[in-house]
Order: C-alpha cells, then structure tokens, then sequence
C-alpha cells in the first residue's frame, strides 16, 4: 500500500485518443490521480462532471486532472465526449497502475464479494512525491474537497 510522502508509482498508459501519457511527462505540476470503477455509470459520471466544472480551479493550482479506469480508450473517447470533459482519461485494460497504486481491491456489493477499482484519488507534487492519498472518496464531492486541499 503506498503512503503520502512515497515516490508516485510511474506508469505510461493509452489516453482516449490513443496517444501514449506517461506521468513523468507533468513533472513541475501537480497531478490529481483519480483511479474509478467505470465510465458512464452513475457515480463515475458524477465524479468526472465534477473535475470537469471545476477545471479553471485546477488550473489555478498549476495541477493536471487524470482519470484512470481500466475501461477500453473507446470507451473514455465516448465518455469523454458525452460528457464534455477537459482532462485526460487513461484506459488500463491490463491494471498496470490500478496494481501499482493499490486500488484494486476486494470490493462487496449486494452480498457479492468480486475484484475493482476502489474509488481512490491521489495528489501528487511537483515533484512526483504523494502529497495526499484519498480513500472512500465520495464522487460527487471528489473535486471539491481536492480544490480545498490544494488550497492548503
């Protein structure tokens, strides 16, 4: 399990247009990790409509807003496009930085015990430090309870 002050897992991953992001490429930025189960389900939608209203105050803070989930790049093209959202989707079909960064837990819903993508947001400095790790994170609120710990 990682833990604010340890050095952000690097990874390169495939973003809704096919092209290839790394996370070293946002060194000097501050980057919001945010790791979701699936596109274009109720709290997902939820989560990213509110990174997407809240965009200028990302940019304020110099900090790059990322989605990971390991939904197909079709799929993030398509939900990105419904939805209008500003920032980089990254698509991680083989859980390369879902494993990396712990989020892919034992999840329980309706007495069914199954694998995913615990819903988790990451800060990260300029430095690729982890500055704060967010766990049970409530989507509808993730943006901004992330724009105030920026603000600190």
């Amino acid at each position: 399990m990682l833990n604010t002050g340890d050095k952000a897992p690097q990874f390169t991953l495939m973003d809704k247009d096919g092209n290839m992001v790394s996370l070293s490429d946002f060194e000097g930025k501050k980057v919001v990790l945010y790791f979701y189960p699936k596109d274009n389900t109720s709290g997902c939608t939820k989560q990213a409509c509110g990174f997407r209203d809240n965009f200028s105050e990302f940019e304020k803070y110099n900090a790059v807003v990322i989605g990971i989930s390991k939904d197909s790049v079709k799929s993030h093209h398509n939900f990105a496009e419904k939805h209008s959202l500003p920032f980089i989707l990254l698509s991680d079909p083989d859980l390369t930085a879902i494993q990396a960064y712990g989020v892919w837990q034992e999840k329980k819903l309706y007495g069914k015990t199954s694998m995913g993508v615990v819903r988790t947001t990451f800060i990260i400095n300029e430095e690729g430090i982890i500055e704060n790790i967010m766990n049970k994170v409530k989507a509808e609120k993730n943006a901004e309870d992330v724009i105030g710990l920026l603000q600190e």
